[in-house]
């Protein structure tokens, strides 16, 4: 087993609060990522499971016993970070053993579970060799793999692939994924990566200054984010965001004004919404060329030609201190500091109150999207 409840779980730095009240189950099995900003308490929150930082306040709770206060040893948990931390003048072997040494576990087990995790991180040709001859992905899977031999009841990951090139970081990512489906285990990773996030989660929990801004499926966060914060968030790149009046509302959803522009947005509407700037949300690759229900002119400043897709980044005409992007087609002509006209379709887009809160779309996703939002999230 490998539950985990976090119950209103607080940390305190003197009088500064880092972790606000943290309310979290995760289920056996489940893979979460812990995402957000640097500074927003993701870290911290995992070295309080782990118990390399103490709890100011609340509980943690794994597999129905409270552990606030057992040392991590005894905790059932192994953890991998960052830095690979391997002993140099030790062999594979040694290192992937190293903890079962420690336990002074007799030697045929030993060596049974080192040669089982080695076979599952496909080390079984390197166990004699030193950390100098492997590659950094290699020696990420040798700190993997000490985890593994201590069976543990919860991983804990803290920013494994920081150190990794691009490609290695994307190989790795299919990697743990792979290890996740084979071990069936409780995985808790954290990264500032949002890519990493949508890849490899079961669910994405979203952390803000040291609260929960959102816990939900990869495609879930996508589609309906709760507010403004996750949908710049989740997205890559992030969303745009234009400044609206609401103009009315009724059961078809709530009119905004953007420039002069009038759109009804199929959004739930609320009451004391008329009269109010909102925030209109549009994410990149929903902008097309050509005109929509809402058309802008925008000035590319920079353009990305990436094969597939070319990024523009560009200045609203008229407006050049809005910001605006649009992931097109490969192909498509276009030059910066040349005009050009795009458009939003409003089922695409998203609204947010003067608070940041999201609206409720009214939108029908495509039947890909529901299957996907509606299967469980075990793999």
């Amino acid at each position: 087993m490998g539950q985990l409840h976090l119950n209103q779980v607080k940390k305190f730095y003197g009088h500064f609060e880092v972790i606000k009240g943290v309310e979290l189950d995760v289920m056996n099995g489940e893979f979460v990522v812990f995402v957000g900003p640097s500074g927003c308490g993701k870290s911290t929150l995992l070295r309080m499971i782990a118990g390399l930082d103490d709890v100011t306040s609340g509980d943690i709770i794994i597999d129905g016993a409270r552990v606030n206060d057992l040392p991590p040893v005894k905790r059932g948990i192994a953890m991998v970070f960052q830095s690979y931390a391997l002993y140099p003048h030790m062999t594979v072997f040694e290192n992937i053993a190293f903890p079962l040494r420690v336990e002074k576990m007799a030697e045929d087990k030993l060596k049974a579970r080192v040669e089982h995790a080695a076979r599952i991180l496909h080390l079984d040709q390197r166990l004699q060799q030193k950390p100098g001859m492997l590659s950094g992905g290699q020696r990420q899977r040798v700190a993997i793999g000490r985890a593994i031999v201590r069976e543990p009841k919860i991983f804990l990951f803290d920013e494994p692939l920081s150190n990794l090139d691009a490609a290695l970081r994307a190989d790795m990512r299919i990697e743990l994924a792979k290890l996740h489906q084979q071990l069936q285990a409780t995985m808790i990773y954290v990264t500032h990566d949002q890519v990493e996030a949508m890849t490899m989660a079961d669910r994405i929990v979203v952390l803000n200054a040291g609260e929960i801004a959102q816990t939900g499926e990869p495609l879930e966060l996508y589609h309906k984010p709760a507010n403004k914060f996750v949908a710049s968030f989740i997205g890559n790149p992030k969303m745009n965001f234009l400044p609206v009046t609401c103009k009315g509302v009724s059961e078809a959803g709530v009119e905004v004004d953007y420039k002069g522009q009038t759109a009804l947005l199929p959004v739930t509407p609320r009451d004391g919404a008329v009269g109010k700037e909102l925030t209109l949300g549009i994410r990149p690759e929903h902008v097309q060329l050509g005109g929509g229900d809402i058309s802008l002119t925008v000035m590319p400043t920079v353009i990305e030609r990436l094969g597939a897709q070319t990024v523009a980044y560009a200045a609203l005409e008229r407006y050049s201190g809005e910001n605006f992007c649009a992931t097109l087609p490969g192909s498509v002509a276009i030059r910066t500091d040349v005009p050009l006209v795009t458009g939003i379709h409003l089922a695409d887009c998203h609204l947010f109150d003067e608070n940041g809160v999201a609206f409720e779309r009214k939108v029908e996703l495509t039947d890909v999207d529901m299957e996907l939002l509606s299967t469980p999230s075990h793999r």
